[in-house]
């Protein structure tokens, strides 16, 4: 038999060496509901450094996750999306933002909020 290249205790592990981190599900879960430019991400994410951002974003789509779709026009325009490999990730960012209101409720009660936009929870909510 020959000998992997990688070994993986489980499975989990395979999919957090991709979405992994603090701000790769942040940035996958706006994706999904559309296009981005690099500006909007960044106003959706204030916390995250303009150099994280590019990293994170180069990381994506080096593993296929994203497109980076470049505009030949001045001044130039670039946007990401997700490809149809990174869309078969929806389910499971949604369900992490329905487990993270269930996990906020119980644990802070009414004394905690989340700073989304309203169109997300229909969305997730189904």
């Amino acid at each position: 038999m020959k000998n992997p290249d990688k070994i993986y205790n489980t499975a989990v592990e395979a999919t957090l060496e991709v979405i992994g981190g603090k701000w790769k599900p942040v940035i996958l879960f706006h994706l999904t509901f559309g296009k981005k430019r690099n500006n909007e991400l960044k106003i959706l994410i204030p916390a995250i450094t303009q150099k994280m951002l590019t990293q994170q974003l180069r990381e994506l789509e080096e593993d296929g996750v994203i497109l980076r779709i470049s505009y030949n026009q001045v001044p130039p325009r670039v946007e990401y999306e997700l490809t149809e490999y990174g869309w078969s990730l929806k389910e499971i960012l949604h369900l992490m933002c329905r487990w993270g209101d269930s996990h906020i409720e119980r644990k802070y009660g009414g004394k905690a909020t989340v700073l989304a936009n309203p169109q997300f929870k229909e969305v997730y909510d189904r």
